[in-house]
């Protein structure tokens, strides 16, 4: 089916025209410093001219401030807006619990651009939520009795949450980052495949926590606990905007590593990785003793993993996509 040509008047034709919707730099100079910016243009079909269309003016304007949010390290809009739903907490109390002024909140949400000592306070909270818990408890009397309670509830809920080390909660927000979506089955592997993978080519675990032997594969229970709920749909919850940009922490290897799997193993479902599990020996010594569907928190060791991805190695290398891709075949 064609698409359908939009119109619109063209005040150089003076007439209604076809247009094309097109993308322009366009340079501004903010705050002494020269930006690009990637803006949308509508042009005339007819005569090459630029046109005027309604809405285009707003959305170049919202779309240059999210590029100098970005380039400037700024906290967004949207973000802010996460994390008065995280911590369940409205704009004046959000204001106050930061040691801002009562309507500072209120503005950056109207489109004020915070600079960036306050952007970096915002951006705090929204990645730990033990500096939300300090900073509530240190302005408790200037927020309210009641915005406290359900802020401060809020907080040590999902503290209580993110009880992995910091490598799996790195290694977890670098895979939400790359991977257009994931379910917590898959999730479930992929650091599994890592874990084995890292500690061949560099001579340690990557992050300290073990993994078990259950049912459906390897399992990092903590992992478990914090998106069970998803069950075997993908990952999508604003609580867990926390993990964003937290990747940057990881080192060039530590990020080689999780690209090498999530580019071969990450573009097979769940089920298909858990098949593959299940033909692995790690798993399967481990499950020996046990009914297929039998519970086990048998733990599947570090040692165990890293010798049998050392035969891996051997037999097909995984230093590269192409002979990680070449053993997966292998099971497929």
């Amino acid at each position: 089916m064609a698409k359908e040509r939009k119109y619109d008047f063209c005040t150089h034709c003076r007439d209604e025209r076809p247009y094309t919707l097109r993308e322009k730099i366009v340079k501004k100079e903010i705050k002494g410093k020269i930006f690009d910016f990637k803006i949308q243009v509508a042009v005339c079909d007819e005569c090459g001219e630029e046109m005027d269309i309604p809405g285009l003016l707003d959305f170049n304007m919202k779309a240059i401030d999210e590029q100098y949010r970005y380039a400037e390290g700024l906290i967004s809009i949207e973000d802010i807006n996460r994390i008065m739903a995280i911590y369940n907490i409205g704009k004046a109390p959000l204001s106050m619990a930061l040691g801002f002024g009562e309507i500072t909140i209120t503005r950056y949400l109207s489109g004020q651009i915070p600079s960036k000592e306050y952007s970096d306070v915002i951006k705090k909270v929204l990645y730990r939520p033990d500096y939300m818990i300090k900073l509530l408890n240190e302005n408790a009397d200037k927020i309210g009795k009641t915005a406290y309670k359900k802020a401060i509830k809020a907080a040590e809920q999902i503290k209580e949450m993110f009880c992995m080390s910091d490598k799996m909660l790195l290694t977890i927000s670098y895979i939400f980052e790359q991977m257009q979506e994931v379910t917590p089955l898959a999730l479930q592997k992929i650091l599994y495949f890592i874990q084995g993978i890292y500690m061949v080519m560099f001579d340690k675990p990557l992050y300290k926590e073990d993994c078990m032997a259950w049912v459906h594969g390897p399992v990092y229970e903590d992992v478990y606990n914090l998106f069970k709920d998803f069950k075997f749909n993908p990952i999508e919850d604003d609580r867990f905007a926390i993990f964003k940009n937290r990747f940057e922490e990881l080192d060039d290897n530590e990020k080689m590593v999780i690209d090498l799997v999530v580019n071969t193993f990450g573009k097979y479902s769940g089920k298909v990785l858990e098949n593959i599990t299940h033909n692995e020996n790690p798993w399967k010594d481990m499950r020996n003793d046990y009914e297929p569907l039998q519970p086990s928190r048998e733990i599947i060791s570090k040692e165990e993993i890293k010798k049998y991805f050392s035969n891996v190695a051997n037999s097909y290398g995984i230093d590269s996509e192409e002979k990680l891709n070449k053993y997966i075949q292998s099971y497929l």
